[in-house]
């Protein structure tokens, strides 16, 4: 079945679209109240796509059910991922970028966002979409299924601007993740704007105002 999604249209006919995807245990409301500090009144017609993900058991939560784009085994770098879980979402998120495409939001006018396990997808999905997307933005995350990326990343998005953002005092994703993701996308030519906030696990005001100012740049 396809994600069920909550909109937030900044304006009539709108002329771009931001698809975020939220972390695990959220839903698609945890980051639609700051659409108003990322759009200011009459500035311009956005739609904001906040997909739910599907609720599946946690391994490192004792197995408790939640909202999740993928199972997680464990938060290593070396660890075991749920290759299945993140490739049936990416599928789903494909879904979602062409029925943009089918409301007349051309893919090079869409922004693919997310936030700890939707960051991850956000990076995940993005790298590997085979049209061209208006950017990415990967909030305190990680790359996935890494080993592959380098045969699986797709030609369209080479030069897409990256937007890559993680707080420096995370005590579940240490810095040092999104670091290494940093790295790897610098190495191989991606057009990586990093920042890194005196924060935990979380969003910041500095961070919401420098999402904003990308977004106008690129939107």
């Amino acid at each position: 079945m396809p994600l069920q999604t909550l909109e937030i249209e900044t304006g009539p006919q709108p002329t771009a679209t931001v698809l975020w995807l939220h972390g695990l245990g959220a839903d698609g409301n945890d980051f639609a109240p700051i659409v108003p500090e990322l759009v200011g009144r009459n500035e311009r017609a956005l739609r904001f796509v906040f997909p739910h993900a599907p609720v599946r058991p946690i391994t490192i939560n004792g197995g408790m059910r939640m909202r999740a784009w993928y199972d997680i085994l464990a938060f290593e770098r070396q660890a075991a991922e749920d290759a299945p879980g993140i490739r049936a979402t990416d599928a789903a998120v494909g879904e979602l970028l062409r029925r943009e495409n089918e409301r007349g939001i051309a893919s090079e006018r869409i922004v693919l966002a997310g936030f700890s396990q939707g960051g991850a997808i956000a990076l995940f999905s993005g790298l590997r979409y085979p049209q061209k997307l208006a950017g990415i933005m990967a909030l305190s995350c990680y790359l996935l299924l890494e080993s592959g990326l380098t045969a699986e990343r797709a030609p369209a998005n080479q030069g897409t601007p990256i937007f890559l953002a993680h707080g420096n005092q995370d005590p579940l994703l240490e810095v040092r993740r999104g670091l290494q993701a940093r790295q790897w996308l610098q190495a191989n030519g991606y057009a990586v704007q990093w920042h890194a906030y005196d924060m935990p696990h979380s969003v910041c005001p500095q961070e919401v105002a420098d999402i904003a100012d990308w977004l106008r740049r690129i939107v």
